[in-house]
């Protein structure tokens, strides 16, 4: 199965730091992977990095088999859809056209169907014809989340999707992304919440410093080994009936 994002001995910089250092891992169609760290740690740059967002040192990223260098924005519009940890929106237009934008290689009318369509499926139907910065924060999210899917790419990378929303919201961007998953699409997320991390995600690389240090399913990404070296935690995940569960104390 070919590979729908591909990123090897990847090297990055902004201004004069290298903020992303050697960095390898794929991803294929029908799995969601997880990308997690520390603060700082470089989850942010080494997505953008990949997406073609950040100045390359060494290495190469691929979209579906094409440099991100080699591709125009309309061409990596229609191989992946991003959201970027900022949820600013300069302004205060509907709901719907803001979703709408995840699809603008469609007419009006269609790219409107989908948006609203979105709105619907992450719960948000009922705010289609609110302007944006009359919601409240988590309303927004849902929005922006809409305007992720909207896009119908084959993957999909979302910075941060659940930052700020509440237990049941989190669950809910997590399964819809799933979905996504499960019609065949590649999902990257970057988390903080190392046990939602390996309840969700097929597979977890983990990131310290720019490298990433573990590329593997979640019970080996977060072994005792790198939740020490890298978190700072003396644990381990256990199993319970509603899915793995971290169990850790900060290492004194």
């Amino acid at each position: 199965m070919s590979a729908l994002w591909t990123l090897v001995d990847l090297s990055a910089r902004q201004g004069r730091k290298t903020v992303v250092e050697d960095a390898t891992f794929s991803v294929k169609p029908g799995e969601l992977v997880g990308v997690i760290g520390p603060n700082g740690a470089g989850k942010t740059s080494l997505l953008r990095a990949g997406l073609g967002l950040l100045p390359l040192l060494r290495g190469e990223a691929r979209l579906s088999g094409q440099a991100v260098t080699s591709l125009a924005s309309t061409a990596r519009a229609r191989l992946v859809g991003y959201l970027p940890q900022e949820r600013r929106v300069a302004w205060n237009v509907p709901a719907r056209m803001v979703a709408a934008l995840g699809a603008t290689d469609l007419p009006e009318a269609e790219a409107d169907a989908v948006a609203v369509e979105r709105l619907a499926r992450v719960g948000a139907g009922d705010l289609v014809d609110r302007g944006v910065l009359d919601m409240s924060g988590g309303e927004r999210a849902k929005v922006l989340l809409a305007r992720l899917l909207a896009t119908r790419a084959p993957l999909l990378v979302a910075d941060e999707p659940v930052a700020g929303l509440d237990p049941d919201a989190q669950l809910l961007t997590l399964d819809l992304l799933r979905g996504e998953v499960a019609r065949g699409a590649g999902v990257v997320v970057t988390l903080h919440d190392l046990g939602l991390a390996a309840r969700c995600c097929d597979r977890i690389v983990v990131v310290s410093k720019g490298r990433a240090v573990a590329d593997a399913p979640p019970r080996e990404a977060l072994s005792r080994g790198v939740l020490a070296d890298v978190f700072s935690l003396d644990g381990e995940l256990i199993e319970t009936a509603a899915g793995p569960v971290l169990a850790a104390r900060r290492v004194s």
